[in-house]
């Protein structure tokens, strides 16, 4: 059977009461952070560490997380509006989030509470990037409630047409793209993970992450709209450039790896 599109026409929020409103992009971050805690207290049991540093880390990590994706947005894609309105910048109720500067954010966070903690940088990176594959995975979901960063118009059957953005023809679902490459990362990784015992190589994890996360979004990033007015007259958009030294740094820790392994043996 062929499929003659799809009208996509959800609501964004699951309920209101007066102005308080519970919404599906909202319930997917939180359910991000639920289900991370969760796996790192699995971790933790396999690894004999006590939960209080779990507690702690979390702390950092939602901290990271919001902060580096708010002023990664009014920075990397609007700086001109957000330097001329910086009150605007608190007002992340109004959407704006970048999971490039949330990249940037999360780093930040793990290198304090790495250096707090008096823990390896890459021990710590190697066990977060697994929780931060399954948030893009519920963040993406939530773009899609939202029905917004989606791509280019598309003839193929599945196709999605955005009704609540007023448009009339199928675009491509660069959101479920995105969301099911993550969810895949996260399969990938969670699996090396336990296969090592909870012991993995240093760095390994943390450089696969960055080098199939951040070449997924290079690529996809070829199906989506452009989400500012300045990227129409870039042969890259601003999410690949962004991208591109995220690969780089993946692949230079991958070949980093394998030559310290070479020079122990």
């Amino acid at each position: 059977m062929i499929l003659d599109f799809i009208h996509w026409n959800v609501n964004p929020e699951i309920f209101k009461i007066g102005v308080f409103a519970v919404r599906w992009y909202g319930l997917f971050f939180a359910a991000s952070f639920y289900f991370g805690y969760l796996l790192f207290t699995r971790f933790f049991k396999l690894e004999d560490i006590k939960i209080e540093v779990l507690d702690r880390l979390t702390i950092y990590m939602a901290v990271g997380t919001v902060v580096g994706a708010r002023l990664g947005h009014c920075f990397f894609y609007e700086p001109q509006y957000y330097l001329a309105n910086p009150l605007e910048i608190l007002a992340i109720w109004h959407g704006g989030l970048a999971s490039h500067g949330a990249a940037i954010g999360i780093l930040t966070a793990l290198y304090l509470f790495a250096r707090k903690e008096k823990r390896s940088y890459l021990w710590t990176l190697d066990r977060i990037v697994i929780t931060v594959a399954l948030s893009g995975f519920f963040i993406r979901m939530g773009n899609l409630m939202n029905s917004e960063i989606y791509g280019v118009q598309t003839s193929l059957p599945w196709g999605f047409i955005f009704v609540r953005e007023g448009e009339t023809v199928a675009k491509h679902p660069t959101q479920i793209y995105e969301a099911l490459s993550y969810l895949l990362i996260f399969v990938l990784l969670l699996k090396l993970y336990f296969q090592s015992k909870g012991k993995p190589k240093e760095g390994l994890l943390f450089s696969i992450f960055l080098i199939l996360t951040f070449s997924m979004r290079f690529l996809i990033e070829f199906l989506k709209n452009n989400q500012v007015e300045f990227e129409k007259s870039m042969f890259l958009n601003m999410g690949q450039l962004l991208s591109i030294p995220l690969v780089i740094a993946g692949i230079a820790i991958l070949f980093y790896i394998s030559n310290k392994s070479k020079s122990i043996t």
